[in-house]
């Protein structure tokens, strides 16, 4: 479980093949994993991984072909910037929302526009996504906690604060790119309840 509020930057240092879908070795930078041991969950760009190697500045995580599948990572390249935040400790406080790191779709970012010192962007996203999404309800962005401001057909917005703007890496985005997105888990229940019989 995770919070939506990103720890540090980190980086692609490695891409390997592998039977089963990829591994990645990710570059923390100033994530401190010096308390992480392998098997623990390290959220990547939103995306809940489990450690396979642990350093001091750096880990490795199998990516499976159904994560490829279902998230950005299909895109991920050597030296890329990703979003990392450990996993929530049971002392931690929950400053953004309950996060589970399991995406359930990609969105399209339509436009980024200035608001005042903020930034508005618009995210494209497919039919069974939208019907999760509320106004003033939360979001997860490539593992960023957001508030939803509008929706309107397929398309909904969030404003970007600048402090939130210059530690993720929203501030990379630019029209046309992919986002992995996770709905709100209350959305989700609330669904299943409405649909079981």
């Amino acid at each position: 479980m995770f919070t939506g509020i990103i720890q540090a930057i980190g980086s692609i240092q490695e891409v390997h093949s592998s039977d089963n879908g990829v591994v990645l070795k990710i570059n923390s930078n100033n994530l401190d994993i010096s308390d992480s041991k392998i098997g623990e969950s390290i959220a990547v760009n939103g995306v809940c991984l489990t450690a396979t190697q642990v350093s001091d500045n750096s880990f490795t995580a199998d990516v499976s072909n159904e994560t490829i599948n279902c998230t950005t990572f299909s895109d991920l390249l050597i030296g890329d910037s990703v979003n990392l935040e450990k996993s929530l400790r049971i002392n931690q406080g929950i400053d953004g929302h309950l996060v589970s790191g399991h995406v359930d779709g990609i969105g399209k970012v339509q436009s980024i526009n200035k608001d005042g010192d903020s930034s508005r962007i618009k995210i494209l996203v497919e039919d069974d996504i939208i019907k999760y999404i509320a106004k003033k309800g939360s979001i997860c962005i490539n593992g960023v906690s957001l508030t939803v401001n509008s929706v309107e057909d397929n398309i909904f917005d969030v404003n970007i604060v600048p402090h939130t703007f210059s530690v993720t890496t929203l501030r990379d985005l630019s029209v046309g790119s992919n986002v992995n997105l996770e709905i709100d888990l209350i959305a989700r229940y609330v669904e299943r309840l409405k649909n079981y019989r």
